[in-house]
């Protein structure tokens, strides 16, 4: 019997098995690489007690994770979307076993360390584009909105989880154990995506590897609604991202201990998580590019108001708000990504979308950190705020078509 638009959203997408088993991998691979990240930075600041050895962290990821981004992307569309993520949670195990020996040998050398680090970079270029393909596949398109709600809460709870766990095992157990579990979420996530069944398999191009990438490349920047919604998620973070600033407000405005750092950092997580819940059940899908647009000048204006406030927890209030705005964008962006993108170009595009979303990370760390040096802490983080409006008011002169977007005829 044919599928109906008024039938399919009675089911759930997490009533489908293979679905549920692809949000496992997910959680369980972000759970991996995230307690590795906390794990890293005590050790690496155990044996050099060097601020600058903990941002080399960062970069000995995002250097090979850029590298690779693309040709990932290219791997994924062409030989297996699903066999990429094994390799994936594999390297991520084998990277925390490593680092296992590393830390059990006592050496004093960080350089092994950093050398781990950037294969786990590598490994983490193929997991975005290898859930994005797969997430297609196993969906219709008209559950793609309410999944991408789903998907992204268990990504934010993965992101709280993994590094609280990661603090808590090298406190009562120590790093070693901390890398053992690491390893052993790793491996189980690689098992869990090796036995998903998945019918369609990706054509043989006869387009080389670079003519696959520029293919790529040209779909991206010639669809205005899809380059619209990661430029404006991208510049969004870039600008008005307060988290790396956490710590100096912390210290020189609200005048707590570490422990205070800690529920502000989880503060826009949990905002992320509880909008991925609500979208997953009622997802925006008219007026969805305006909806889209005052998420985003929301998030703004609550990064504005955080910068000017001198009280804790009304600030934790407010980056739980910016959470909860972010998520709309997180949520949306993936779901136009998703029913935006042809089949065969699935991973090209999610790696397009995973370099887009990973730039702006670590390069609005930096931004916040330059500003704040020129500005002024409060000045610099209210500056991104209006940046971040001022973004939203370009995307919403120059991509008409995503601002009038209706979520509906994409399907």
């Amino acid at each position: 019997m044919m599928t109906t638009l008024s039938t399919v959203p009675l089911a759930h997408p997490l009533r489908n098995r293979s679905f549920l088993m692809l949000l496992g991998f997910r959680i369980q691979i972000v759970l991996a690489y995230q307690i590795i990240a906390v794990v890293v930075g005590w050790h690496i600041y155990e044996l050099t007690h060097d601020a600058l050895a903990l941002g080399l962290i960062g970069l000995a990821e995002v250097i090979p994770y850029f590298f690779c981004a693309l040709f990932a992307g290219h791997a994924v569309d062409h030989y297996s979307r699903q066999l990429f993520g094994v390799f994936a949670g594999l390297l991520v195990s084998l990277n925390a076993l490593g680092l296992l020996v590393i830390a059990q040998s006592q050496s004093t050398s960080s350089w092994w360390i950093y050398a781990a680090i950037a294969s786990g970079g590598v490994a983490r270029a193929f997991i975005g584009p290898t859930y994005g393909s797969l997430f297609a596949l196993l969906l219709p398109r008209v559950q793609y909105a309410r999944a991408a709600g789903a998907g992204s809460s268990v990504f934010q709870f993965s992101a709280v989880l993994g590094p609280a766990l990661g603090g808590a095992l090298v406190a009562w157990s120590g790093m070693s154990t901390a890398y053992a579990v690491s390893a052993i979420l790793a491996m189980s996530s690689a098992i869990t995506l090796f036995l998903l069944r998945v019918e369609a398999q990706p054509a043989v191009s006869s387009l080389p590897i670079f003519g696959s990438i520029a293919e790529g490349l040209r779909f991206v920047f010639g669809n205005q609604i899809l380059l619209g919604a990661q430029a404006l998620d991208m510049f969004a973070v870039l600008f008005g991202g307060a988290v790396a600033m956490l710590p100096a407000y912390i210290h020189d405005i609200f005048h707590y201990g570490p422990q205070a750092l800690g529920l502000l950092r989880s503060a826009p997580a949990a905002g992320s998580i509880v909008m991925g819940i609500i979208l997953a059940r009622h997802p925006l899908n008219k007026q969805a590019g305006g909806w889209l647009l005052a998420a985003v000048a929301g998030f703004g204006l609550c990064i504005m108001a955080f910068s000017l406030n001198t009280y804790f927890w009304f600030a934790v209030i407010l980056l739980v708000m910016s959470g909860m705005c972010d998520g709309v964008s997180v949520v949306m962006r993936s779901t136009i990504m998703q029913l935006s993108t042809p089949d065969a170009m699935r991973g090209r595009v999610a790696s397009i979308n995973g370099i887009f979303i990973g730039s702006s990370n670590e390069l609005g760390a930096f931004e916040s950190g330059l500003a704040a040096r020129l500005m002024g802490l409060v000045p610099s983080v209210l500056f991104g705020g209006m940046m971040t409006l001022a973004v939203v008011a370009a995307t919403a002169r120059f991509a008409p078509k995503l601002r009038k977007l209706d979520m509906q005829k994409l399907y």
